[in-house]
């Protein structure tokens, strides 16, 4: 799971969880074919399609880019990725 960085949990992410749409913060050197089949073996499920944007970075002079890009992965009916939740102690 070295190309998968973090689960995003914002407005829009919680809306499309309704439609079986997972989303998250992937490496940008990572490709789409990578990314999903790191998704179902890891997960054990099946995705039927993927999206993917950059984020428009932070105003900055230099050409600050970002590292990574975000990708929307739909799953098949009757498949679901269980919530990655941190004990508190």
């Amino acid at each position: 799971m070295d190309g998968i960085k973090y689960a995003v949990f914002t407005d829009k992410s919680i809306r499309l969880l309704g439609k079986n749409q997972y989303t998250s913060n992937v490496e940008s050197g990572s490709t789409r074919t990578e990314i999903k089949h790191w998704v179902e073996l890891f997960f054990g499920v099946k995705v039927i399609a993927m999206n993917s944007h950059r984020p428009p970075g932070k105003g900055r002079r230099m050409g600050h880019t970002m590292h990574y890009r975000r990708m929307i992965i739909t799953l098949q009916p009757g498949y679901s990725i269980p919530p990655l939740r941190k004990k508190r102690t």
